[in-house]
Parts: C-alpha cells; sequence; structure tokens
C-alpha cells in the first residue's frame, strides 16, 4: 500500500516508452545544463560591463521583441511547413547565435549593445523553435500522457536551470564568460542529433501558401472562441510580470547579500532556487493527471507563487540585519514559488495541447510561447526600472502583492475558468 501511494506521487514515465520523445526528453538532459550557462552569463557579463540592473533590465525588452514577433510567425510556419524541418533548421541557427557569442567573449567585447544584439537574434530562433516542438508532442503521444510528458520536460529543464547557475556561479570568475558559451555551443548538438531523427512531421490539413499576417490572425481569432484558454494567458501575465524578479539578482546577490559583482555562489543560488522549486514539484508530479478541476488548481498556483515572491521582497529587505537567516528564507520563498509554478505550467500546456487541432496548434503554440517567454522579459524591464526608483526589496514584495490581487481579481472576472474541469478515464485524463 505505501508503496502504491508513493508510486501514484512521483513521475509518471510512461511518456518514455515513446522512442522519439525519449531520444528528445535525453537530448534535453544535456543541451538544458548549456543552455541555462548562457542564460546567467548574458545578465551577468552585462552587469559587470556597465554595473547597472536597469541595463540588464533591457534584456526583457531586446528578448521580447524578437520573441513576439517571431514567435506569433514561427508558428504559423509551423502549421504549414514539416515540423521536422522547422525543428533542424532552428537548431542550426541557435548554435550559430550561441557560437558568436563565445566569439564576442573570447575577443574581450565590452559593447554591452553588442551583447543584447546576439540576445535578440538568439530569442528569434528559440521563439520559432519552442512553438514547433510544442507542436510536435501530441503527435508523438496520446492525450492522457501529455500532463505526464510535460511534466517531465519541465522537470528536465528546470533542473538544467539549476545545474547551469551553479556551474556558472562557480566557472564565470576561474574561466569567463567564453568558456560558458562554448559549453553551450557543444551541447545543442545533442539536439540536433535527436531531431534529425525524428520521423517527418506534416501538418494535417495544413494551410496552403506562405504563411503570414492572416495565418497569426486565424490562430489568434481561434483562441478568441475559447476564453478558458485565453484566460490561462491572462493569469500567467499576470504572475510573470509582475512577479518575476529575476532581473533583480545580480544586484541582490552583490549589495544585499555581498557577492562579488562578477557572479558568485550567492548569485548562482539565486538563479538556481526557483528552478529547484520547479524540480521537486516534478519529482512529486504524479498528481497532476489526476486532477480534474484544473483551472481552479492553476489559480491556487499561481497565488502561491505571488505569496512567495512576497516572502522573497521581505527577506532581501531584511539582509542588512540578519543576512545569512534572510539569505535562507529568500532563497526557501523561490523554491516554493519554482514548485506552484512548475504545477501552474503543466496545467496550462496540457489544456492547450488537448484542445486545438493539428491544424491550428502551432500558432496557439506560438501565442502560448510568446506568453510564456516573453512574460518575464516583460518582467526583467519593469523590476529593473522598479528597482531604480524603489529599490530591490519594494520591487519584488510590490510585484507579489500585485500578483495575488490580479489573479484573484481574474478569477472572478471570469468565474467559468475556475470551473473548467476535465473528466478523468482509468489512464488519464481526457
Amino acid at each position: 500500500m505505501i508503496v502504491r501511494r508513493l508510486r501514484a506521487l512521483v513521475a509518471d514515465t510512461r511518456p518514455l516508452r515513446d522512442e522519439h520523445f525519449r531520444r528528445l526528453w535525453l537530448a534535453n538532459i544535456v543541451t538544458v545544463v548549456g543552455a541555462q550557462l548562457t542564460v546567467v552569463a548574458v545578465p551577468a557579463q552585462i552587469y559587470q560591463v556597465t554595473g547597472s540592473s536597469a541595463y540588464v533590465g533591457l534584456t526583457g525588452l531586446f528578448g521580447l521583441v524578437p520573441l513576439i514577433v517571431f514567435g506569433l510567425w514561427g508558428g504559423a510556419l509551423a502549421d504549414v511547413f514539416d515540423r521536422r524541418t522547422m525543428l533542424i533548421c532552428t537548431t542550426l541557427g541557435l548554435i550559430g547565435t550561441s557560437a558568436l557569442f563565445w566569439l564576442q567573449a573570447a575577443m574581450g567585447n565590452t559593447n554591452v549593445w553588442l551583447l543584447l544584439g546576439l540576445f535578440s537574434v538568439q530569442q528569434a530562433f528559440f521563439a520559432v523553435n519552442q512553438p514547433t516542438r510544442s507542436a510536435v508532442l501530441p503527435r508523438l503521444l496520446p492525450p492522457e500522457l501529455l500532463p505526464a510528458a510535460n511534466s517531465l520536460n519541465m522537470t528536465i529543464f528546470q533542473a538544467g536551470a539549476i545545474g547551469g547557475p551553479l556551474v556558472a556561479g562557480v566557472l564565470i570568475p576561474v574561466l569567463g564568460f567564453e568558456w560558458l558559451y562554448l559549453i553551450d555551443t557543444v551541447t545543442l548538438f545533442a539536439t540536433l542529433s535527436a531531431v534529425v531523427r525524428l520521423p517527418r512531421l506534416p501538418v494535417e490539413d495544413a494551410a496552403k501558401g506562405t504563411p503570414g499576417l492572416r495565418s497569426v490572425i486565424e490562430g489568434f481569432t481561434y483562441l478568441k472562441g475559447h476564453p478558458v484558454l485565453l484566460m490561462s494567458f491572462v493569469v500567467d501575465l499576470i504572475a510573470m510580470v509582475f512577479g518575476m524578479p529575476r532581473a533583480l539578482f545580480p544586484e541582490i546577490a552583490h549589495v544585499s547579500f555581498g557577492g562579488p559583482d562578477e557572479g558568485g555562489l550567492v548569485f548562482a543560488l539565486l538563479f538556481a532556487a526557483i528552478p529547484a522549486g520547479a524540480v521537486i514539484g516534478g519529482v512529486f508530479s504524479g498528481w497532476v493527471s489526476r486532477v480534474e478541476r484544473q483551472g481552479y488548481a492553476v489559480i491556487v498556483c499561481i497565488v502561491v507563487w505571488g505569496v512567495a515572491m512576497t516572502g522573497f521582497g521581505l527577506a532581501v529587505g531584511l539582509a542588512d540585519r540578519w543576512q545569512q537567516v534572510m539569505l535562507g528564507i529568500a532563497l526557501l520563498m523561490l523554491v516554493i514559488g519554482g514548485a506552484a509554478d512548475m504545477a501552474s505550467a503543466a496545467f496550462r500546456t496540457s489544456m492547450l495541447q488537448t484542445a486545438a487541432t493539428d491544424a491550428v496548434r502551432g500558432r496557439l503554440q506560438g501565442v502560448f510561447i510568446v506568453v510564456v517567454a516573453g512574460g518575464p522579459r516583460i518582467a526583467d524591464v519593469v523590476h529593473g526600472a522598479s528597482a531604480a526608483m524603489v529599490g530591490t526589496a519594494a520591487a519584488a514584495a510590490g510585484g507579489g502583492i500585485l500578483v495575488v490581487i490580479g489573479t484573484v481579481a481574474a478569477a472572478i472576472a471570469v468565474p467559468s475558468f475556475v470551473r473548467y474541469r476535465v473528466t478523468r478515464s482509468v489512464s488519464g485524463v481526457q
């Protein structure tokens, strides 16, 4: 009985029985660590060059524009062209941009605008790659396994997001930024190998012609007719825009907790804490496939996220009195927030994948990636600017409070989202 209950709690690994999903998943174990090294290295290099959180916050703006443009257009492309071919091309683009990051660091670049420009190009390839990858998943697995598959994917992603910052925090002062970018470049070849071995993935009932603005608008029109899915985007934007304080991590690590300005252990721990919480949530995610009231579950998870970010800001504000104790509390709040965010993302992703037909799935995933990845970019700008005016502690805590208020208001405004539920079959969620 005890063993059975433990099995019900831990992650459902049935999706790994599919060889194509398993190959992509295993490749991500290698690739994600390298990708997270770049995620940490870019803001750290910008902060070292400028000494300003406002400049670090600009990564949000320079990442947001290509995410919106190429995320929406990339989703339209993914509804026309063979998705395997799309994944190969965009993976090659990501390899190329990572190599350019390595080159500028190796040459001793101190031009912040060059860094931001390369970051924009990288995000453009990412914005086309991710909707395509998500649109592929329902072609590989049955609907009842999608929540488990999404949890497995997010667990690996977040595990890399732990290892990446920890390794980066140690290696940056010793080896410099160029080695982190080089590792990212090399590890991306693992994903390229897995993608090349996928079968051809033509779109069912694909639209004719070259996709353009009309195709993008059709995706929004489809979404407009599904208010529950639309609301899942709205509450995620509330959570990320107001509640993601990552642009403040370099300054908080340096000023509040006494770390070096180029990185260090505290900086790495701050970046790793949210992913650590997500990994913990992912390891014990066996319950997500059994939840019927998915809308209500999303609301609860996001409120927990907001409360955790408020606690994080308060701990930062008290760091000058009890530095070590407050560091521990701050990290704990980030861990709790990460676990809540993982569960919320698993529900929202599964809701979207099962609701759309294959012919429009790429475009909806394009909207999804704009919201999921674009929200934190907006947050980088908002938090960077807010911290310059009111300080990092007030910016983080105030953002968490706004998350709770905004989420509750959204739930009251659209009660159908809170009431949304799915029915379970014996094998999983239908």
